[in-house]
């Protein structure tokens, strides 16, 4: 039981990874906050399995993309919570398409979730954690902000300024005992990636050393060492769940 009596904070937590590392949280111990837009398929599973581990899941609803309603509803988390031990800014979506066709609302958009929104819940979160002086914070960025991808200008811009967000705060916290690191996956096989063609999903897989794609429980178990006292020392890294991908 690595998380016994920590609380988290996973927000993305109704599907592919966010689902997985509440979960994976859930089964070490930790009472989870699930943040997402709207109830999930596996609210009742995921609270099932708190209740026979002993602790409890929350799931509560926001838009992310609304800083001003984001904030306020991480403070009333924090207030009924007592304060959280654990956060993972797991939250992001897609708007795929060339650079000179974007969109600016797809550009926006993209930002707005995947950059913003950690900054928002990071910002209030961390601010508790700096007084109580422990806390983990964990980003979830990509091999896309590490490389760079076609067609993704707007996710690759928001990964690798999840990157730098990660490095800078943790030289802000780490005096004061929290520690801020990041995940960046590769090829996961999730609802997203599944819907790849074969081709591109093809020639993905071939540039894997592993020559497998990555599981969520791949990621999930990565966070849930970065979350526990097992990474006490580990502050301000990127680690690649990439199967070899970004060497």
């Amino acid at each position: 039981m690595l998380l016994q009596g920590k609380k988290a904070l996973v927000t993305g937590s109704s599907r592919g990874i966010g689902r997985e590392i509440a979960r994976r949280f859930l089964e070490e111990g930790a009472e989870v906050w699930g943040l997402c837009s709207k109830p999930s398929a596996v609210r009742e599973e995921l609270k099932a399995l708190a209740l026979d581990k002993g602790v409890d899941f929350h799931e509560v609803y926001v838009d992310i993309a609304d800083s001003v309603l984001l904030g306020e509803t991480i403070r009333t988390i924090m207030a009924s919570s007592g304060g959280i031990d654990v956060l993972v800014n797991n939250a992001g979506i897609t708007r795929d398409g060339l650079s000179f066709r974007m969109p600016m609302d797809d550009w926006s958009s993209v930002l707005a979730v995947n950059l913003t929104g950690a900054f928002v819940v990071s910002q209030i979160v961390a601010s508790d954690m700096i007084r109580k002086r422990k806390g983990s914070i964990i980003n979830m960025t990509s091999i896309v902000g590490l490389r760079g991808q076609g067609g993704q200008v707007n996710y690759a811009a928001s990964k690798a300024g999840l990157i730098g967000f990660t490095k800078s705060l943790a030289k802000e916290c780490g005096g004061r005992g929290v520690r801020v690191n990041a995940i960046a996956p590769g090829f996961i096989d999730t609802e997203m990636t599944q819907a790849v063609n074969e081709e591109a999903r093809n020639a993905w897989l071939d540039s894997v050393p592993l020559k497998r794609a990555g599981t969520v429980k791949d990621v999930a178990d990565a966070a849930l060492f970065l979350a526990s006292d097992m990474s006490s020392y580990i502050t301000a890294q990127v680690l690649g769940v990439d199967g070899g991908m970004g060497a």
